[in-house]
């Protein structure tokens, strides 16, 4: 497949920035028809040598890096796992909180039986933690930023969820008015914060949301 509809932010000897659009996996999936993905399309098309460092969700847009190199990768990785890197995500979610922002700090599992969906689980759930606060008040809805300290896969789908404040066009979480109220999933990672694996440097990346 083409680089149809992928914007390169960044790019030099030791990694890409990339601006993922939604529907796009970031890895191949597990069945042969789900081989299609950023980092496939990527090692297609001129950069054989690129490799995943984080992921984001199939319907969520935006900013990620991957490395061109093994110690690149070994050194980025190693950033994202002792939370060295610094994440921001635009939202649109249901409805206007009450408060201006607020941390969650809620534990979050797998559920097998609910394939894919995650859910909050205090004896047997990871610790994960959310801020978020209010960009704008829209009625129905609110544009929020969201700032994940952990990284579980769909923290923060649940942890809105959790708040009854489920993202717009959430096919897994949002209930029926917040699903019928955008035609795709409202979550764009915006920013990204890292040190350059090479020379040192720190880096700040942002991307604008398309919602």
């Amino acid at each position: 497949m083409p680089l149809t509809h992928i914007r390169f932010v960044h790019q030099d000897d030791a990694l890409l920035v990339i601006d993922k659009p939604t529907l796009l996996l970031s890895v191949p999936g597990r069945a042969e028809d789900n081989r299609d993905c950023l980092v496939t399309r990527l090692q297609e098309n001129g950069f054989p040598e690129a490799r995943i460092v984080h992921r984001l969700d199939w319907e969520t847009s935006g900013l990620i890096v991957l490395a061109r190199d093994a110690d690149s990768h070994r050194e980025l990785s190693r950033q994202f796992h002792d939370r060295e890197t610094e994440k921001a995500y635009t939202a649109l979610c249901w409805g206007e909180p009450e408060l201006d922002s607020g941390r969650i700090d809620l534990p979050l599992r797998y559920d097998p039986p609910t394939k894919p969906r995650h859910v909050i689980d205090h004896e047997h759930g990871r610790h994960a933690l959310t801020f978020w606060r209010v960009l704008e008040r829209c009625g129905h809805y609110s544009r929020v930023e969201l700032t994940p300290i952990t990284g579980r896969s769909h923290q923060l789908r649940v942890h809105m969820l959790a708040i009854e404040h489920p993202l717009l066009g959430d096919r897994l979480y949002a209930h029926t008015e917040a699903l019928a109220a955008h035609g795709r999933l409202c979550l764009h990672a915006s920013m990204l914060t890292l040190t350059h694996p090479q020379n040192g440097h720190r880096m700040r990346f942002e991307s604008q949301a398309p919602f």
